[in-house]
């Protein structure tokens, strides 16, 4: 085991390089941070080119029983200090432990009616918790997997990392244009439910069927108008106080849950 002593060294240039965005993309790698992260990573047999731990900063045996397994293995694992660890770190009272992962993109054109009964689709999100959010409550709610299209924010931003609590690992996350996605959809012909504001049916006076997509929006500006388009019911969400509109991950959660709940009763 080599301890990393300086913020100068190059896999410490990297975990920081690794917060960019074009960095992650460029060289297909992303950061995983905190036990239980890590844990997942590791049990859904990510490929994990490297870990760091701060032996002054991780107490769970749990942990240190992760370290072993990736040294049985010849993952090159790292020790350093509190200091260089929390300089890199993306939590304020950081764990101790973080790996950086290959990332394993899934192809659009991989998924079909078999593999993917129903899941979402969100159109350029903006910020990266709710996209880790999202993935995450569809998971519970037994989804089988998230398509992001349009230009947003990444499920390999560590703000989404963490915010998925492992589910990235087991749920495939899907990029693709909106043409892939409309030329897709066209070949395998899903059930679309668009979500909106402006929307004319009740989410809860439909009957869902399958194969399914829930259609999401962007924080700013909702969905855009050729995903509009091409959905068969376009979903809204009661507002009987003051407020106009709910937090993207909180209302995709009602409409998972919502369709779940129906789908489930078909089978």
């Amino acid at each position: 085991m080599t301890l990393l002593t300086s913020r100068q060294n190059p896999k410490i240039k990297q975990i920081r390089l690794l917060g960019k965005r074009k960095y992650r993309q460029d060289q297909g790698m992303f950061l995983v941070e905190g036990i239980r992260h890590v844990g997942e990573a590791v049990e859904a047999n990510a490929e994990i080119e490297f870990l760091l731990y701060a032996p002054d900063l991780l107490e769970s045996d749990f942990a240190y029983s992760i370290i072993t397994q990736l040294e049985l293995t010849n993952t090159p694992v790292y020790s350093t200090t509190p200091e260089i660890f929390t300089s890199v770190a993306g939590k304020e009272h950081p764990q101790g432990i973080l790996a950086v992962v290959r990332h394993k993109a899934v192809l659009l054109s991989t998924r079909n009616k078999d593999n993917l009964r129903w899941g979402a689709v969100i159109h350029a999100p903006q910020d990266p918790g709710n996209l880790g959010t999202i993935l995450r409550t569809l998971d519970s709610a037994g989804g089988d997997g998230l398509i992001v299209v349009g230009n947003g924010t990444d499920i390999t931003h560590p703000t989404a990392v963490r915010a998925s609590m492992g589910t990235m690992f087991w749920q495939p996350v899907i990029s693709a244009t909106i043409d892939e996605f409309i030329a897709w959809q066209n070949i395998h012909q899903y059930h679309l439910y668009g979500s909106s504001a402006h929307g004319t049916a009740d989410y809860k006076a439909i009957s869902y069927q399958a194969p399914a997509l829930l259609l999401l929006g962007s924080e700013r500006e909702g969905l855009d108008e050729r995903l509009l388009a091409i959905c068969d019911q376009v979903l809204r969400l009661p507002m009987h106080g003051r407020a106009t509109s709910l937090n993207l991950s909180v209302a995709a959660g009602i409409l998972i849950y919502e369709m779940q709940h129906h789908l489930t009763k078909r089978d």
